[in-house]
């Protein structure tokens, strides 16, 4: 997800998504520790995207506006 998507969305959603995020990279994890991994990248991805939802959530909490 891009970074002008996720500034579009609102703080239940962010917080939303990230939740959502952060139980996918779990099941990455755990599809690696099996062998079952398809897309080792995939781990990578989903943790730059957790990264940027997080930046958000912060640059909202301290009322940083940033244009990207």
């Amino acid at each position: 997800m891009k970074v002008a998507e996720i500034r579009q969305l609102n703080d239940t959603e962010l917080n939303k998504k990230l939740s959502d995020l952060q139980t996918e990279l779990f099941n990455l994890r755990f599809q690696s520790a099996t062998g079952q991994l398809e897309n080792p990248a995939a781990i990578g991805h989903c943790k730059k995207d957790i990264a940027r939802f997080k930046t958000i959530i912060t640059e909202r909490k301290l009322g940083i506006n940033k244009e990207a």
